[in-house]
């Protein structure tokens, strides 16, 4: 097997036991600086910022790519997301979308 497919390979196996272990709700270190806005459970707590419960993983790591780098803006999320890791966006990609949400009728 090629190095570049292994690699591959090793990073998805990884992505996958990550996202698993966040599901189950160990919340990663940087989650904290996330919980006044976002909510601990995910549900947001200012008006203003979005529910992150049940959001697709790979929709909260780009969005966290594109703060961080800028394509997407918003000033208090850059600042947050300037100094994650790669490892910390994918974390807190999968602890934020391993939450079920329920939708109750009125």
């Amino acid at each position: 097997m090629p190095a570049s497919k292994f690699r591959a390979l090793v990073l998805a196996l990884l992505t996958g036991a990550a996202s698993l272990a966040y599901a189950q709700g160990a919340a990663p270190a940087k989650a904290a600086q996330c919980f006044a806005c976002h909510g601990a459970d995910g549900i947001a707590k200012m008006p203003d910022a979005p529910n992150l419960a049940g959001q697709n993983e790979s929709y909260l790591i780009k969005a966290l790519h594109d703060f961080k780098s800028g394509h997407r803006e918003n000033e208090m999320m850059s600042l947050m997301a300037k100094p994650l890791s790669d490892e910390d966006i994918q974390q807190l990609a999968a602890y934020f979308s391993g939450f079920t949400i329920s939708i109750k009728r009125p």
